[in-house]
C-alpha cells in the first residue's frame, strides 16, 4: 500500500481523533471513555465476512485475554452496518466489539479510507490511555507485534 494514496490521519506521538459509534454486540463505543482507564486498538478493516477480514477478527477474538492483561480494549472498524456485524460474529463466534462508521468519517479521520473509497484500508492503531497514539500499522500485524507494541504503555 502506498502512504500517499492514503487520507491524511494522525501519526504516532498525536492525539487520536475522538469518535464516537454504534457497536455490535450493543450500545456505543466513545473513545473518551477510555481516557485514564485503558488502551485501545482500533483495527480499521475492508468488509466483514471476507477472508483477510475473518482471519484478522478471528485473532482478534482469540487473543482477547492476552489484550486484556496489557489493559487493552480492542475493537474492529468497518463500514459494514451493525446487522452485518451481527450476521459476521455470529457466522465466526467472534468476541471482538465490531464497530459501525458507515458514513466512513471516522476512518476518514484517521486516514484509513482513500477519497470515494466505500470500504477502510487495513490500517491498526494503538492509542494510549492518554488518547495518543502510540503505533501504526498498515496490513495485518500479528498479534505478537501488537502486544509488543503495548508493552511499557501501563
Amino acid at each position: 500500500m502506498n502512504p500517499s494514496t492514503i487520507s491524511s490521519g494522525p501519526q504516532v506521538g498525536e492525539a487520536a481523533p475522538d469518535f464516537d459509534l454504534a457497536a455490535h454486540p450493543t450500545g456505543r463505543v466513545k473513545l473518551a471513555d477510555f481516557h485514564g482507564k485503558k488502551n485501545v486498538i482500533l483495527a480499521f478493516y475492508p468488509k466483514d465476512d471476507t477472508p483477510g477480514c475473518t482471519r484478522e477478527m478471528c485473532a482478534f477474538s482469540a487473543d482477547l485475554d492476552q489484550f486484556a492483561g496489557f489493559g487493552t480494549a480492542v475493537f474492529g472498524v468497518s463500514f459494514d452496518d451493525t446487522n452485518s456485524h451481527a450476521d459476521f460474529a455470529e457466522k465466526h463466534n467472534l468476541e471482538i466489539p465490531l464497530l459501525t462508521d458507515t458514513a466512513g468519517k471516522v476512518a476518514s479521520a484517521y486516514g484509513a479510507t482513500r477519497p470515494g473509497a466505500d470500504y477502510a484500508d487495513r490500517v491498526l492503531f494503538v492509542i494510549d490511555k492518554q488518547g495518543i497514539v502510540r503505533h501504526i500499522h498498515h496490513g495485518m500485524p500479528t498479534n505478537l507485534t501488537l502486544l509488543q507494541a503495548l508493552e511499557g504503555l501501563n
